[in-house]
C-alpha cells in the first residue's frame, strides 16, 4: 500500500500534549510503530512483527492518550475474530501556546528522561491517587514540584489521566 496520509494536523495549544509526541520521537522502536500507522492500517499482531509485542502495546496505549492514533474494527476472514486496526491521526503539526521556560523544561525532561528518580516520583503519585489523594495541586506540594510536573508525569502513566486540577485511574485496554 502506498503513503497515504490524510493531511490532518495536531494543532496543540497545551504544552503537557507535547509528552506523548516527545516520548514517541525519542523510543526508535515507539517511532518504528508510529512510522508504520502513518503508511497503513495495522492490528497489534502485525505491528509486532516489526517491533517487540510489548513496546508495540506500550506505544499504542501512549499514541492513544495522545490522541495522535484512530482505531476501528477490522470484519475477519470467515470464521476469525475481528481485530484491532489503527492509523496515525495527523500528518502535521503545528504548536500554538506560550508557557514559562521552567515549565517547558519539565515536559521536555519528563518526556525523554529514563532515570530512577521520574520513575520513582511517578510510582509515589500512583500511591497517592490509590490513596484518595487525586488533587494535582496537594501532590505536586507534597513532593515540591510544580503542578506542569505532576500532569506531565500523568501524560506518562499509561492508565492515569488529568482530568481538570485532580488525577484518575482509566481502565488498561485489553
Amino acid at each position: 500500500m502506498g503513503f497515504t496520509l490524510t493531511g490532518h494536523i495536531r494543532i496543540v495549544n497545551d504544552p503537557l500534549d507535547l509528552v506523548p509526541l516527545l516520548i514517541t520521537f525519542n523510543d526508535p522502536d515507539f517511532k518504528l510503530v508510529y512510522s508504520q500507522l502513518t503508511k497503513n492500517w495495522m492490528t497489534e499482531e502485525e505491528l509486532s512483527k516489526e517491533a517487540d509485542s510489548e513496546k508495540v502495546r506500550e506505544c499504542i496505549i501512549l499514541l492513544k492518550k495522545g490522541n495522535l492514533i484512530e482505531e476501528k474494527w477490522r470484519m475477519p476472514k470467515p470464521g476469525g475474530k475481528p481485530a484491532m486496526e489503527f492509523k496515525t491521526t495527523y500528518s502535521k503539526f503545528r504548536a500554538n501556546f506560550q508557557c514559562p521556560m521552567d515549565d517547558l523544561g519539565d515536559i521536555i525532561h519528563i518526556s525523554v528522561s529514563n532515570n530512577g528518580d521520574l520513575r520513582n516520583k511517578a510510582d509515589e503519585i500512583i500511591k497517592d491517587v490509590r490513596a484518595g489523594n487525586n488533587s494535582v495541586n496537594d501532590i505536586g506540594r507534597k513532593y515540591g514540584i510544580s503542578p506542569v510536573f505532576v500532569k506531565g508525569l500523568a501524560k506518562r502513566i499509561p492508565n492515569l489521566e488529568v482530568k481538570g486540577q485532580g488525577l484518575i485511574f482509566v481502565e488498561k485496554p485489553e
